[in-house]
């Protein structure tokens, strides 16, 4: 088997992968693998540099994929790949550019298995480029690159537009098999007194369990002048999209561990690896995984790993995040300021009736206007149980010549069954309607004398 690695971001040598390739070469015979050392690939890929994007950088994967030895312009030879951290998106970009739903079938791609990966981005890359810089849990000794860490942060242009095309692909009957593994326990080594990240519960102290998750649901929802919830002030109910409202990619193998955290010699899920620790749980399931070679093969060991989450989760620490995108029925996207969002529970749908202790944190990103929500998804359910849960979303502005009316999302019990999953990134897009009044253009009589029209105001009555 060839075996490459692909490293995190802001990355300068290959030791940050430690002793794990000799690891799994040591351990390969005992689980019926031939995995020569020689034929295990360290990848080295520049992240540190503003100008360069996770596209350049799957561009440039490919390119050295086809320099390998054996491989050439027009032929890659089959092989697995190990990711850690920003590696997983560099190599699934790879494949959506390369190959894509469509092409899936032809890919030399046969095991990604994802070590702590970064699918749904990190809480950290809101603290900006220098901060993120210094910390010690992401990596040290490097300025991290802009364009970079502009993908990585909660709610991007490339992870939403990702995890949308994944939805479309067909994975295992394609003999492409991807695994996520990851940690939710932290090192206090490298605790940081003013930044709460680190040691945030549901991740690795840099990524989330709910972040690193392939297993994702995406709703969308459009607002529906049919359904009026209330009268003062005016809010219509929103609805899902008759065309696929709710969705799910094919289901990918994840395991949680709670002895493992991002980085470091004594915790991190690479880097904590000695080469003789063949009988690591980590080292065990990279190589399970490497066994698969069959629908039904990965289908064991999805249900293997997903057994093993439920025991180091079985003190409920679970949670999940939500990403919010507002946009109108013109393609105008709601800009940060310009609403509100709301999460709302009991039979009155108000905002202050949800359980106490769900919210842990709330993001913004700034270039997108995407709201980021992360919930303890075991507390939410069990409130939904006893209650109703929903959200609602006032844009601005609300009256004039052109203005927006409130919308509310009131699932059903079945849906929120679906939606709001434990360890899941829920992406959720809101298409609100955009109210004109007829008075924005009008004709009038043809008249000897200039009318002037500038206190002309809203008729109340809007377009169809």
């Amino acid at each position: 088997m060839q075996l490459v690695f692909v490293h995190g971001w802001s990355v300068t040598s290959t030791d940050t992968y430690g002793n794990l390739p000799q690891a799994l070469a040591n351990a390969a015979a005992g689980a019926g693998l031939t995995l020569d050392i020689r034929h295990i690939y360290l990848g080295r890929y520049i992240s540190f540099n503003d100008t360069v994007t996770i596209d350049d950088i799957a561009r440039a994967m490919d390119r050295a994929l086809r320099d390998l030895p054996g491989n050439s312009d027009t032929h890659i030879a089959p092989f697995s790949c190990i990711t850690h951290s920003t590696g997983g998106p560099v190599v699934r970009t790879w494949v959506d550019h390369f190959y894509g739903a469509q092409k899936l079938g032809a890919i030399p791609l046969n095991h990604l298995v994802m070590l702590a990966p970064a699918n749904h981005g990190s809480a950290l890359a809101v603290l900006g480029k220098a901060r993120v810089g210094r910390l010690k849990a992401w990596f040290s000794g490097v300025e991290p690159g802009q364009r970079v860490l502009d993908w990585l942060s909660l709610g991007s242009e490339g992870q939403w537009d990702l995890n949308h095309t994944w939805l479309d692909y067909d994975m295992t009957n394609t003999s492409f098999y991807p695994f996520v593994l990851t940690g939710q326990g932290i090192d206090h080594k490298f605790y940081d007194f003013i930044n709460s990240y680190l040691t945030e519960k549901g991740s690795d102290g840099v990524v989330r369990v709910a972040g690193a998750n392939m297993n994702c649901c995406c709703v969308s929802l459009v607002q529906s002048l049919d359904d009026e919830i209330r009268k003062q002030p005016k809010t219509f109910g929103l609805k899902l999209r008759k065309d696929g409202g709710i969705r799910h990619p094919q289901p990918v193998a994840l395991r949680v561990y709670d002895q493992y955290s991002h980085t470091g010699k004594k915790m991190g899920i690479m880097q904590s690896i000695g080469p003789t620790d063949t009988g690591a749980p980590l080292v065990e399931d990279i190589l399970g995984c490497f066994q698969v070679d069959s629908p039904q093969s990965y289908e064991t060991q999805l249900k293997h790993l997903g057994k093993e989450t439920q025991k180091a989760q079985k003190d409920g620490d679970q949670y999940c995040m939500l990403v919010f995108n507002v946009h109108d029925d013109q393609g105008e996207q709601i800009a940060q300021d310009d609403y509100d969002l709301l999460l709302l529970a009991g039979n009155m749908y108000q905002p202050g009736k949800l359980p106490k202790g769900f919210f842990i944190d709330r993001q913004m990103n700034k270039k997108t206007g995407r709201l980021v929500y992360y919930l303890d998804a075991v507390k939410m359910r069990e409130s939904i149980k006893k209650g109703k849960f929903g959200f609602r979303v006032v844009a601005r502005p609300t009256k004039g010549f052109a203005y927006y009316a409130a919308a509310e999302f009131r699932p059903s019990d079945n849906e929120i069954e679906k939606i709001l999953m434990p360890n899941q990134t829920i992406y959720v897009d809101i298409m609100l309607h955009r109210f004109v009044d007829k008075n924005v253009f009008r004709f009038g009589p043809a008249t000897d004398k200039p009318v002037n029209f500038k206190g002309i105001k809203p008729s109340g009555e809007t377009l169809v």
